[in-house]
């Protein structure tokens, strides 16, 4: 009806507004986006849809959860209600009530495969995304009941020796509880798996319950049947539960009769149960006989697998983790977290890339760029490549990378990416990916405002929304030193197959830089200093923390660039608390992954501070090694986005990648970035094998004593860099490598506390000497 966009609906809906009492809404919308530079999008309709569903939500809770504190509520509700909790959160005038406080949840599940389930700090485990959710208790006889939800003492791990599983344990006045989470294959198809062992000192029941909601709120279930066998659950007629034995007891309730823990010493049994509300409650009761363990399995099946799209698929643990990059080193903690990191990223590329297994189980070009280059670092080339594939399918005719509009970053991003698999791959881009290159690296120079226009913002790309925590629309550099990246890297790539085009995108990055180079000068004269705001009409706040993109990880300056030091000392002093980059826009809360930023930086830069960074980052994990995206700086949960922040998990295995070896123009730096410390310990400390550049490289360092180390490499070196008569056994050359190698870079070893030293041509080891001994390096071939 095309009529209809004649009608005058500002007309109109100001006038409905203004005749039942409210405020103009037009007039509010224009006051709004008058804090933000003009754009040709507002904010992503995306955004905006995955915000109503959000407070939707917020808004059920706030309409059940302080109603009904009696019930049994997920942890973070239980604490962030509690007003003698440090997490309370007065709800006042707040029409939503979500959880702000303690955003922490852990995934399970296999390798390529969609479903993951999420388990809770306290052993709730929701098997499908934003659902119902299942947990255990423990009722003695006499009536005490441990409820995991209530206890301020837990301990969680995360068990990786075989698959994936959580661990959970609370205890409480002569009763024990401990769960087990993970996903099982069986009969091909995946299963979630919860494992409940109870003990207690009188005799008592270990209970199954079933629960309306999850770490978000309220999750609604209308129906519930027991089998007729009594060892399972139909659910919403949709879901199944089976137990591993017939129940002893069984209760159900519903919203009107009040949470089925207040029912759970009731005599009479009930096998189902309904509420239109949308809040049944269940408790599946098993024996426990006084001072014995007890134990109970629960199955819940998570739907079919899809059919293997090639040889690479593989739901095998064993397998996937078979030929990745390993870190080995003194620090428990540390090899905890990078294992905990790959785990994460695998699970989290089933295909396409997620940046988190709830909140954030969707598509963002911006999360996968730097998650599908952890994983090419690692050494998953295949689960990136496969993931890269997907890419093409969302560029749109005019070339433009599309996962929500107006994020102007997208294209260069992708394009780097693009070129990061080439360089980390050793292979030159398929001939399929040559035409969306070309198209993307094109509508980065259509995309440019004009060089002409007499603005700060002459030349650089227009005002958008880009990342969410830079804040309101605006030309930020975050975009410009992303399309500078892409430019350069479309160059590249295309050198030999398309040379005109790529001259052209030669050509075209280095007119974009200057004109970047032009608004950084007007900053630099009108905040007096070089360092680098959001954006050329911002002054130096928490945004600026995109303009590192420049130093990490596009390096499109020299690591010890003024202006990108001069900003990393703003952000040091201005934007950390408790030792990590606080987000105050937005976010509200202290940035993982943004700290590593600027670590990354530092490392680059040769400056010692890296490593306490590492240290505040590690130290803020949750016990299940994981991070979310934003996290409180007062409880130390969530308090934004997705507990399980996939983004972080990446830029942990970079960061430790870049410790032991990283690219650095045309050479290649090793060992930066390790800890002094780990060489007292006299432990093993190596990592590898890992795709670099110039090959694929592992690395050694030894302490040998009086202030000498030795630092070790092996390495297959692409053919890019192959001389003509280098053959097998030369020095440098792995053992075992057939054929003829390639010729290495330029290496530099640059071990803290040690002088630094460039390896002689052929080397495969240097020994240094430590910096306060006097003595010379000796830069000897290995045999």
């Amino acid at each position: 009806m095309s009529w209809m966009k004649w009608l005058p609906w500002r007309f109109i809906i100001r006038r409905v507004a203004r005749r039942q009492g409210f405020i103009d809404p037009i007039a509010l919308l224009a006051r709004l986006h008058s804090f933000a530079q003009p754009s040709e999008v507002g904010e992503p309709i995306e955004l905006l849809r995955a915000g109503v569903v959000f407070h939707a939500r917020g808004l059920i809770n706030s309409r059940v959860i302080q109603h009904n504190l009696d019930w049994v509520w997920p942890y973070w509700i239980e604490r962030q209600f509690n007003p003698r909790d440090v997490s309370f959160i007065p709800r006042a005038f707040s029409i939503t009530h979500v959880n702000l406080s303690h955003r922490n949840w852990t995934a399970v599940g296999l390798p390529d495969c969609d479903e993951l389930p999420i388990v809770d700090p306290r052993g709730l485990l929701t098997p499908f995304l934003d659902g119902w959710s299942l947990d255990g208790w423990l009722l003695a006889e006499d009536g005490r009941c441990l409820l995991p939800s209530r206890q301020t003492v837990c301990t969680q791990r995360q068990l990786l020796d075989d698959g994936v599983r959580i661990d959970t344990e609370t205890t409480s006045e002569g009763l024990s509880l401990a769960s087990s989470a993970w996903v099982a294959l069986e009969d091909g198809q995946p299963v979630c798996k919860l494992r409940l062992r109870g003990r207690a000192d009188t005799a008592g029941h270990l209970v199954l319950a079933l629960r309306p909601q999850n770490p978000e709120g309220v999750s609604f279930i209308h129906a519930l049947q027991l089998n007729e066998r009594r060892d399972g659950w139909r659910i919403d007629d949709e879901r199944s539960v089976t137990f591993d034995r017939p129940v002893a007891r069984h209760h159900v309730s519903d919203y009107r009769h009040g949470d089925v823990y207040i029912h759970l010493q009731d005599r009479e049994d009930q096998s189902a149960g309904r509420c239109d509300v949308g809040m049944v409650t269940a408790a599946a009761m098993f024996p426990l006989q006084a001072g014995e363990d007890g134990e109970l399995t629960a199955s819940i099946p998570l739907g079919t697998l899809p059919a293997p799209r090639d040889a690479r698929d593989t739901h095998d643990w064993a397998a996937v983790r078979r030929d990745r990059c390993r870190l080995e080193c003194p620090e428990p903690r540390y090899r905890a977290l990078y294992d905990a990191a790959l785990t994460s990223l695998v699970l989290h590329s089933p295909e396409d890339v997620y940046p988190g297994p709830y909140t954030y189980k969707r598509f963002w070009f911006r999360d996968a760029a730097f998650i599908i280059h952890a994983l090419l670092c690692a050494g998953y080339t295949e689960r990136a490549e496969r993931a890269l594939a997907q890419f093409h399918g969302r560029q749109t005719a005019l070339g433009y990378f599309r996962s929500q509009e107006g994020e102007w970053d997208a294209n260069g991003e992708v394009l780097w990416i693009f070129k990061r698999f080439s360089d980390l791959a050793g292979r030159a881009p398929a001939k399929e990916w040559h035409e969306p290159i070309r198209r993307g690296a094109r509508w980065i120079m259509r995309k440019r405002l004009d060089d002409a226009l007499d603005a700060p913002h002459a030349g650089l790309l227009p005002a958008g929304f880009s990342a969410e925590h830079l804040g309101p629309n605006d030309y930020y550099y975050w975009d410009d030193f992303w399309g500078v990246a892409g430019l350069e890297a479309a160059a590249a790539m295309l050198a030999d197959s398309d040379p005109e085009p790529s001259a052209d995108f030669a050509a075209a990055g280095q007119d974009f830089m200057a004109a970047i180079e032009r608004s950084l000068a007007r900053d630099a004269q009108r905040l007096r200093r070089p360092a680098m705001p959001a954006s050329p009409y911002r002054r130096m706040d928490a945004g600026a923390i995109g303009s590192l993109a420049i130093g990490y990880p596009a390096q499109l300056c020299p690591p010890d660039d003024p202006r990108l030091l001069d900003t990393v000392e703003f952000l040091l002093e201005r934007c950390f608390v408790n030792g990590a980059f606080y987000q105050d826009m937005i976010h509200s809360g202290l940035n993982a992954y943004l700290t590593l930023h600027v670590a990354q930086v530092l490392l680059r830069a040769g400056d010692p501070r890296y490593l306490a960074l590492m240290d505040t980052v590690a130290a803020l994990a949750s016990p299940t090694g994981q991070w979310p995206e934003a996290i409180h700086p007062q409880t130390g949960g969530g308090c934004m986005g997705d507990g399980h922040h996939v983004w972080a998990a990446a830029e942990w295995v970079l960061m430790l990648r870049n410790c032991f070896l990283r690219e650095e123009g045309e050479r290649l730096v090793l060992c930066a970035g390790v800890p002094a410390r780990w060489l007292d310990d006299g432990g093993p400390i190596r990592f590898g094998p890992a795709p670099t550049t110039f090959g694929t490289v592992s690395v050694e360092v030894l302490p040998e004593g009086g202030g000498r180390a030795r630092v070790r490499w092996q390495a297959d070196w692409h053919a890019d860099h192959q001389a003509e008569g280098q053959a097998e056994g030369q020095a440098g050359s792995p053992p075992g490598a057939q054929g003829v190698q390639g010729t290495a870079p330029p290496i530099d070893i640059e071990l803290p506390g040690f002088k630094p030293a460039r390896a002689a041509p052929g080397a495969n080891f240097v020994v240094l000497e430590a910096e306060d001994t006097g003595g010379e390096t000796s830069e000897d071939t290995g045999p």
